[in-house]
């Protein structure tokens, strides 16, 4: 026992000792610290160096990262509008479908304005003269002083004339009485044209003479009454009291509807 502790301490010595002489020659071959750059330069780390050389090596270079945008994505300025193109066929027409529901009723509307009175597809007058009228000239226009019917004063009394404003097809009946041993001689006149004649010879008796037509007119065409005197004298009769001379007229159908 006492020799093997023995040995274990020689063996102890013998490695500190080689482990103080080992130290020491490390100590003796350490270079001492000499100043190798100038005072402005500051000496590079080891990490900085480290990073040098591993930039340069191929296998730790850092991969260059290019993105790539989709360019899909990004909304320009709107465009100006292109121009029409061809139309294309027309197609084929559907079906009818079905009837919808029926609607409320609407409001009332405002009555329309009135129309132009000369344009209404109405005309009619009637007119009668109280005195009696003997022919003084060659010809002479029959006037009349009583008013029975003259729709939208299409009959000027002032004239004698009926005025046409509505194109169409009239009846016109022109009524006298004659006078005592005197000739009756009137014209139905359209315009300055005589179309109908009223006549009656001179008589002891006096009696009621009548002529009646159909005329067609156009807008602004005239109907009136004329007396035309020959070598005999010429005369109708009529009293204030009683009204014995009369002419009527009234539309039967306008040209348009």
């Amino acid at each position: 026992m006492s020799a093997l502790l023995l040995i274990l301490l020689v063996a102890t010595v013998n490695a500190g000792t080689l482990l103080e002489k080992d130290s020491l020659g490390r100590e003796a071959r350490r270079p001492s610290c000499v100043r190798c750059c100038r005072p402005s330069e500051q000496p590079v780390s080891v990490t900085s160096s480290r990073y040098a050389r591993m930039s340069q090596d191929p296998a730790y270079s850092v991969p260059k990262v290019q993105p790539t945008i989709d360019i899909t994505i990004l909304k320009g300025e709107k465009g100006d509008m292109g121009k029409e193109g061809v139309a294309g066929l027309t197609g084929k027409n559907g079906e009818r479908g079905i009837r919808g529901y029926s609607g409320q009723k609407g409001q009332k509307g405002h009555a329309g304005p009135p129309g132009n009175s000369c344009k209404l597809h109405y005309a009619a007058f009637s007119m009668g003269r109280r005195k009696p009228l003997h022919s003084s000239d060659y010809f002479q226009h029959v006037t009349f002083d009583t008013e029975f019917v003259n729709l939208y004063q299409h009959f000027n009394m002032f004239t004698g004339k009926f005025f046409c404003y509505v194109p169409g097809v009239y009846f016109f009946n022109l009524n006298v009485h004659t006078w005592n041993f005197k000739e009756t001689y009137l014209h139905l006149m359209k315009n300055d044209k005589e179309v109908a004649i009223l006549y009656a010879q001179p008589s002891e008796r006096s009696i009621m003479q009548s002529q009646s037509l159909m005329l067609e007119l156009q807008e602004g065409d005239e109907v009136w009454v004329r007396m035309f005197k020959r070598e005999r004298e010429n005369g109708i009769y009529s009293e204030e009291s009683d009204i014995y001379i009369t002419f009527n007229g009234h539309l039967i159908k306008p040209a348009i509807e």
